[in-house]
């Protein structure tokens, strides 16, 4: 397929792309960053993706079937890209599409599969389309009409985009896509020269809960660890894989990544990665995952071997604001849901998506269900703005 000064196509493994090519386009530094945008996002890297593939968590039997869109120019240089999947279901994804699936189905349609353009198992909003620093004008609207022509191609019922930043968004919306919001809690970082810094903004009850929530882990005999870069080990990861297991089998069923997974972006990501550790008696007993990006901090997944009271709140959320405070990071996102994020310096944000059903039907009742949806996020987010911790100016 061809679009001049264009040519568009579909790859089924990230590996067919050379990693600087494709880090070109999904990193392109400081120079393209527009308002709302990132510096650096280490989950839409090349290596990150791989890892993915590679490990089997995706492809094969697990539902998500990478179909990345690629846009090259005549010379055959890669302007623009976006990894993108079809998905036989909608676990893994965040944003909740299962009534919109069942209603489709009760009425004869067929959902999936659907084409979806995101990172998988993961809530971050980042860069979407992703567009080289260098492109020439045009590539985000060829890169857009290859999304629609892989989804058409196949027969699939949908295009969906998870997350796209706010300069996607627009663009998406403009391209005719329907907007979806969703609410995250992150916490942001206002110069705090410490983490006692950041207490004093809150209010003199919560300064106080925090502070004997953080006593009671020390209490307990914890001692807590960060490893980073050069200091990860396999068995850091060993232990942090059993921590995940025993936690995702007790809370989902069946844990997406796999452990062979956590090694690749070991070695790929090092320096982007942070494992928060709990040992009791020198034994690692507990630990939380952290992915390192220019401007947030993002936690990501965390297990535990034994149960004290507060010490996921430690090593979740206190220990991130730590580090985030540490590295001066302007914000930290612990991932989808959570209202106990808000009483420990959380703030409710809003998230978006974007999406496109060939069913005229099915666009319709998306449309009007969004828009009610949207009205009820921005009340919640109202509510939670007059129920936030901080001290009233």
């Amino acid at each position: 397929m061809s679009l001049v000064p264009f040519r568009i196509r579909q790859i089924d493994r990230i590996a067919a792309v050379k990693p600087s090519d494709w880090d070109a386009c999904a990193n392109p530094g400081d120079a393209s960053v527009s308002e709302g945008g990132e510096r650096f996002n280490p989950f839409l890297t090349h290596a990150f993706l791989h890892a993915l593939e590679t490990s089997g968590c995706v492809g094969g039997r697990t539902g998500w079937i990478p179909a990345h869109v690629l846009v090259e120019t005549q010379e055959g240089r890669l302007a623009a890209c976006a990894p993108a999947y079809f998905k036989t279901h909608s676990l893994g994804e965040y944003v909740f599409d299962h009534g919109i699936a069942d209603a489709f189905h009760r009425v004869g349609g067929s959902y999936y599969p659907k084409l979806l353009v995101a990172v998988p198992f993961t809530p971050v909003t980042g860069r979407r389309l992703l567009v080289a620093a260098d492109a020439p004008g045009g590539a985000a609207e060829a890169l857009t009409l290859g999304l629609r022509a892989c989804r058409e191609s196949a027969g699939a019922s949908s295009l969906h985009i998870n997350f796209p930043d706010p300069p996607d968004r627009d663009f998406l919306e403009k391209s005719g896509f329907l907007q979806r919001k969703g609410q995250q809690f992150h916490f942001f970082n206002r110069g705090y020269a410490s983490f006692d810094d950041f207490l004093q903004t809150l209010a003199s009850r919560k300064r106080k809960a925090i502070r004997k929530e953080r006593a009671e882990v020390s209490a307990a005999g914890l001692e807590i660890e960060w490893a980073t870069g050069a200091d990860l080990t396999e068995a850091h990861w060993d232990a942090f894989y059993a921590f995940y297991m025993d936690t995702g089998e007790r809370k989902w069923g069946r844990p997406y990544l796999t452990r062979a997974f956590f090694s690749k972006i070991g070695a790929a990501l090092a320096d982007r990665i942070l494992l928060v550790l709990a040992r009791r008696g020198g034994r690692l007993i507990a630990g939380a995952l952290n992915l390192i990006g220019d401007d947030a901090l993002y936690g990501r997944n965390w297990g535990a071997l034994e149960h004290h009271p507060c010490l996921h709140f430690e090593l979740c959320y206190y220990q991130a604001i730590d580090f985030a405070i540490a590295r001066g990071i302007s914000r930290v996102e612990a991932g989808a849901q959570g209202e106990h994020k808000l009483s420990r310096g959380y703030e409710a944000v809003e998230t978006f998506s974007a999406h496109e059903f060939a069913d005229s039907r099915l666009a319709h009742a998306a449309a009007d269900f969004f828009a009610r949806e949207a009205q009820a996020v921005d009340m919640l987010i109202e509510d939670y703005a007059e129920h936030a911790p901080f001290r009233k100016v």
